[in-house]
């Protein structure tokens, strides 16, 4: 079995990832809120 060794692993493509999920989450949010207040405005 190998050795551990804190911080060695390249985990660029799990990074890149996360920030994709979260710009994403981010978005869609800001999205739907828009689409609520829209809704609460105008819709009769």
């Amino acid at each position: 079995m190998a050795e551990h060794k804190h911080g060695e692993m390249d985990i660029e493509t799990q990074k890149k990832t996360f920030d994709g999920f979260v710009t994403f989450t981010v978005r869609s949010v800001v999205v739907i809120l828009a689409i609520v207040i829209f809704l609460a405005l105008f819709a009769s």
